[in-house]
């Protein structure tokens, strides 16, 4: 009977599920590749020119980088169409592979030399995105865009986003004027919230989008419409203060510290929304916890320790405490978030 519940309780990947997961997959790939061959365009781009560091547009001249972006855009059209098919739980946790893509690009092409703790980061990710992957919730089947409009007005998820708004606003128009340039949570967390309405939207986009191309013409509802407006208000608001973030603090930092914050609360608003969790027994849930916890120790690990040389202790995990002693006492806390001199910075 034990044997039997549990068949029932797992019975393997829809197959939904698989092509939002090969979507997913091949989204990381595209996206981590982009950066290396960004990165190799831009250093093309410096030898014969003015720097993009410097603030030169040199590489807008280098077919490369082109290559680069188009790559990069190829990659955000495969996560798009992923969350038409798999849900976030699935999808959202995934976007860590492609750090790992990046950093294994850089060790072999571009010489960047990968520590053993970044391996052991890399590692983690594989072993926590393979977790999640085995144990995600099958997806919610959905026959109208306005079945989706339903889901998002049900109570639960409404006082969801009035929370998520109402946060927004209290950090745009109190704590940013205030202390956006020394509190990397303030801009961070805006982009974060923000973030979890966008991908519900593009979710509903995705499934209109498929419903659309299997037959049924979603895009004469006007809900598809306004989803496409959040999706672009939203997004609009994300570049804007992650740029900010990008500009007063170290990507060092803004990377892994977005990518928690992002990634939970998309979950937890996948959640709300979609009732992943209602489908599966609390062991499930447990296990998919653990392994998204693996992943994001991951990468943190990956994060820190990239620019770790043997020996040393890279400037952006040092404690305030040892930068202090280091500096005779002079205040030092702000000084890892902050964003290193652009001539030292290196091309993304």
């Amino acid at each position: 009977m034990a044997s039997h519940s549990w068949k029932d309780a797992y019975r393997g990947m829809s197959a939904d599920n698989i092509k939002g997961l090969v979507l997913a997959l091949s989204s990381s790939l595209f996206i981590g590749a982009s950066f290396i061959v960004k990165k190799k365009g831009l250093k093309k781009a410096g030898a014969s020119g003015v720097r993009a560091g410097s603030g030169g547009y040199s590489y807008l001249y280098e077919p490369l980088w082109w290559v680069g972006l188009i790559t990069m855009i190829v990659g955000e059209i495969a996560n798009f169409a992923a969350y038409a098919f798999a849900p976030a739980i699935l999808v959202t946790p995934l976007g860590a592979l492609s750090i790992i893509i990046s950093a294994v690009l850089a060790h072999i092409i571009l010489r960047e030399k990968l520590h053993i703790f970044g391996i052991l980061g890399c590692v983690l990710c594989v072993v926590g995105s393979t977790t999640i992957v085995l144990h995600a919730p099958q997806e919610r089947q959905i026959e109208s865009v306005t079945e989706v409009w339903g889901l998002a007005t049900e109570p639960a998820f409404l006082l969801y986003a009035v929370m998520v708004l109402i946060a927004v606003f209290i950090l745009v128009f109190h704590y940013i004027p205030s202390y956006g340039q020394t509190h990397i949570m303030c801009y961070i967390g805006v982009c974060s919230l923000v973030g979890s309405l966008s991908v519900m939207s593009v979710k509903a986009i995705g499934i209109a989008l498929k419903l659309t191309l299997s037959g049924m013409n979603q895009l004469v509802y006007p809900q598809t419409w306004a989803f496409t407006f959040i999706v672009l208000l939203c997004v609009i608001t994300q570049m804007n203060y992650l740029n900010k973030a990008l500009d007063t603090f170290n990507t060092a930092v803004v990377s892994p510290i977005y990518y928690v914050m992002f990634t939970s609360l998309t979950i937890l608003a996948s959640v709300i929304m979609f009732k992943d969790w209602d489908r599966q027994n609390p062991s499930q849930i447990i296990t998919e916890l653990c392994g998204f916890v693996t992943i994001l120790s991951g990468t943190f690990l990956l994060h820190k320790t990239k620019d770790m040389v043997d020996g040393q202790i890279p400037l952006s995990i040092r404690s305030p405490k040892h930068m202090e002693d280091e500096e005779d006492g002079i205040d030092q806390e702000s000084i890892p978030l902050r964003r290193q001199d652009t001539s030292c910075m290196r091309s993304p």
